[in-house]
């Protein structure tokens, strides 16, 4: 583009952003997600005059519905406690919304707004027919005993199954929410609607689960690294590793690492990091697993039992690697924990969490022309089996293990296909931001336009 081309789209990206922040006052992390996106599609759309002409990324910015309602319990000591939870339904174009719940105190309408944007994207990325949304409660899990879990989710599903259903809504789980918390939501959605169907996915095996989806999203990050790493001509063998985090993502992240045979050297939680120099191996990762899983201890207990660093408050980053997998929550990558990693000789970043770095981590990230996958291609792979046991569902069949990996590994292939058509440049670097942006954007455009204007 000339400078005049360029000054004439920075001034309608700082229109368009004005007005997005105007509609939705206080919302920094749904600013930020919509800001990421409209750096990539508002180029775009400029030599593709139909999407400005019908205002479609305005249009995409706003949610079809939002619904807030409470959620009233007891627990164990008699006390009723009452809870907020919503639902945020975003965009159905392309199929039924699809996204997590999470439950966490820190949830608010800007959180599920920005992860319910972002599932727009990202879920159209994997070619599967489903739609964005997200949803969720300031309920916190922890803490509290099954039968407290099991009422809140039973109290939160009274209200929330007049919204959602196999054609329409297909919530699954996110932080907070597991096989504990979905089996005993989708209990009481069968007791409420007095009939069996795939209306939410990450169930038990024994009732209308998929194999691999525990694994999926941690899986499916590592599977585009690969995949970015095979285009410029490398692979994962052999590489230092570096990821954040504890939970479902990180641990599957660093078990796939160890199947393609690269090291892990670091795991967090909220109150620290642990960094392990002889890498964190299969007999470590089952303790790790032990230790998270089902005494939901502290990750420093790793570092006590095995002999380890623990840097108490500190993240990952300032451990020197080859690639970064930020696998724990929105932004705990910024510019300087960025600015580390390149300048330690990291080369490569692949988001298991959803927005993981901000927005002058992302700019660090994309002046040194690493290789960085975003949260909404690189881990799309647990929305992407879910979207498999929808369709297990939907044939009542069971795929086996191999089946769903083999379809998982495509799934991410194809998602990294899309990224280099849309992201790729005359000297071989390829910009997965713009790629993902723009590869959503495309597929929930044109059908928008298909649908004229509703």
């Amino acid at each position: 583009m000339t400078n005049a081309a360029n000054a004439e789209v920075r001034q309608v990206l700082e229109g368009f952003m004005a007005h997005v922040i105007k509609r939705n006052p206080g919302e920094t992390e749904f600013h930020q997600a919509v800001r990421e996106v409209a750096h990539s599609v508002i180029p775009y759309t400029f030599d593709h005059p139909e999407y400005r002409k019908e205002k479609i990324l305005a249009r995409m910015t706003e949610p079809d519905r939002i619904i807030i309602f409470r959620v009233s319990w007891e627990d164990d000591e008699g006390n009723v406690r009452a809870d907020r939870a919503w639902r945020v339904q975003f965009n159905n174009s392309i199929g039924p919304y699809k996204g997590g719940l999470r439950f966490h105190p820190t949830v608010n309408q800007s959180i599920l707004k920005f992860l319910g944007f972002e599932q727009v994207f990202k879920n159209s990325l994997t070619t599967l027919p489903m739609g964005g949304g997200k949803g969720g409660a300031n309920f916190d899990p922890k803490g509290k005993s099954d039968r407290e879990v099991m009422r809140f989710c039973q109290s939160m599903m009274t209200e929330l199954y007049r919204h959602i259903g196999a054609r329409v809504d297909v919530p699954a789980g996110d932080i907070g929410v597991g096989a504990r918390e979905i089996g005993y939501l989708f209990g009481q959605y069968k007791r409420l609607r007095n009939e069996f169907e795939g209306v939410l996915t990450g169930k038990g095996l024994a009732f209308g689960g998929s194999l691999i989806r525990t694994e999926a999203t941690g899986y499916g990050t590592v599977y585009f690294m690969e995949n970015m790493l095979n285009h410029r001509g490398d692979g994962v063998k052999g590489k230092k590793c570096t990821v954040s985090g504890s939970g479902n993502v990180a641990i599957y992240t660093i078990e796939k690492l160890l199947d393609l045979g690269a090291t892990a050297v670091t795991a967090s939680d909220s109150g620290g990091t642990i960094y392990d120099p002889d890498g964190i191996d299969r007999e470590k990762l089952a303790w790790l697993k032990e230790l998270k899983e089902v005494r939901r201890g502290r990750i420093s207990e790793y570092a006590e039992h095995f002999g380890c660093e623990y840097m108490p408050g500190k993240r990952p980053w300032v451990v020197p690697c080859d690639l970064a997998f930020p696998s724990a929550t929105q932004n705990e990558v910024d510019a300087e924990d960025a600015r580390t990693l390149v300048d330690n000789g990291c080369f490569g970043v692949a988001e298991g969490a959803n927005m993981p770095s901000d927005t002058d981590a992302v700019a660090v990230f994309q002046e040194a022309k690493i290789m960085y996958g975003p949260g909404k291609a690189a881990n799309a792979g647990g929305v992407a089996v879910s979207g498999l046991e929808q369709s297990q569902n939907s044939t009542r069949v069971a795929w086996t293990r191999d089946e769903v990996d083999e379809k998982l590994h495509k799934i991410m292939s194809d998602i990294h296909e899309q990224c280099v058509i849309y992201g790729g440049s005359d000297d071989g670097y390829v910009d997965y931001v713009n790629g993902s942006n723009i590869g959503g954007f495309v597929k929930v455009a044109n059908a928008m336009l298909g649908y004229g204007v509703v």
